[in-house]
């Protein structure tokens, strides 16, 4: 028996994740560089689109950066167009960081490809297996949350104290 059919369907979807995850990685790199920012710059615009305007420390935590990485990347996303800085209304020794339409749009611009292949592809699925990969992707996205936490809180193999 080959190998591929040894294996369950849970491995072979397991097997089939870092494909897709490394093909991701790649659009997205490659659309951070046709945007002259990087990939945790379109994070942060994520963030920004789905949460609404933040400060600079709030994006620490969305993004995972430092608050001196989320200087940089502010001023880059700023560069290209992509955010806006004003002052909070509930308190103006804070700025809020914003998107801009141009900058959401030109992001929507070049996933617009990916997300009608991705349309089409979903179409070809019943609502209830749509609701199982729904289902997989919250808890695999849980999961991956949950190792990424982890792995932050413990030193690297090797570490020093």
């Amino acid at each position: 028996m080959g190998d591929e059919q040894s294996r369950t369907a849970a491995e072979r979807v397991l097997a089939a994740m870092p494909d897709w995850g490394h093909a991701v990685a790649q659009l997205n790199a490659l659309i951070a560089e046709r945007m002259g920012v990087t990939t945790s710059d379109l994070d942060c615009l994520d963030a920004l689109n789905k949460h609404g305007p933040a400060t600079a420390s709030t994006l620490v935590g969305r993004v995972g950066l430092t608050s001196g990485s989320v200087s940089r990347m502010l001023d880059r996303l700023d560069a290209a167009g992509c955010i806006r800085r004003r002052p909070d209304p509930a308190d103006r020794r804070r700025v809020l960081i914003e998107p801009t339409a141009e900058g959401l749009e030109q992001v929507r611009s070049y996933y617009a490809g990916l997300a009608a292949c991705t349309l089409d592809d979903l179409a070809e699925f019943t609502d209830e297996e749509l609701a199982v990969v729904q289902r997989f992707i919250d808890k695999a996205r849980r999961s991956t949350t949950d190792e990424l936490a982890r792995l932050r809180r413990t030193p690297p193999a090797g570490a020093r104290p």
